[in-house]
């Protein structure tokens, strides 16, 4: 069991419909010594990629996006969920899904932080049905970018967004893939790899 598993193990709750609650640690209180672990072993996972920018989504994967960017040497760009008047010039615009808050937005990128010159690792603390990914990708494609990785902090394997993904062609690396979670007697279990 590696870092990441042992805390969500420890300290991660898991509700009925399929959630699971990390926000002591991961998505509302941050535990910064461990977004530095996961920074490394991002690092670690992608040494080979040309990377020059990070990119993720508001609000959640901002601040593992944050430092896994200082192992880069990379600035971080995020995806906004809504538009607002200190956004100004042209945008690239993709629609995404939300798993846990059960709707959709429409998320933005100013084109002047993203471009063709952008080897991108995208960033997110999690995966469910990859709509949040697949948006994002899009985003990277519109820019003429290059997607160079997907780094996942949480990964709900037993739902089709790393599958779909993977199958798509990109390299996903997900530090934790829960496998089953019963929200009865709070088991998680994770998938081997």
């Amino acid at each position: 069991m590696n870092f990441l598993e042992e805390r969500i193990q420890k300290d991660g709750i898991v509700k009925e419909g399929n959630v699971l609650k990390v926000d002591s640690f991961l998505n509302h209180q941050m535990d910064i010594s461990l977004f530095e672990k996961m920074g490394e072993e991002f690092k670690r996972r992608f040494a080979n990629a040309p990377i020059n920018k990070i990119l993720t989504i508001e609000a959640s994967g901002i601040g593992i996006a944050c430092i896994v960017a200082k192992y880069f040497d990379a600035p971080v760009v995020f995806a906004k969920k809504s538009k607002s008047i200190n956004i100004d010039g042209e945008m690239y615009v993709a629609e995404v899904e939300s798993f846990t808050h059960k709707c959709k937005n429409q998320v933005i990128v100013s084109k002047k932080f993203l471009g063709p010159d952008d080897h991108v690792l995208i960033i997110d603390d999690f995966l469910a049905n990859g709509c949040a990914l697949q948006g994002l990708i899009s985003i990277v494609s519109n820019a003429g970018g290059t997607v160079e990785g997907i780094g996942i902090a949480i990964e709900k394997g037993f739902q089709s967004g790393g599958r779909t993904i993977r199958n798509l062609g990109y390299h996903l690396e997900s530090l934790a893939i829960v496998d089953s979670m019963d929200a009865e007697n709070g088991t998680i279990t994770f998938r081997e790899q």
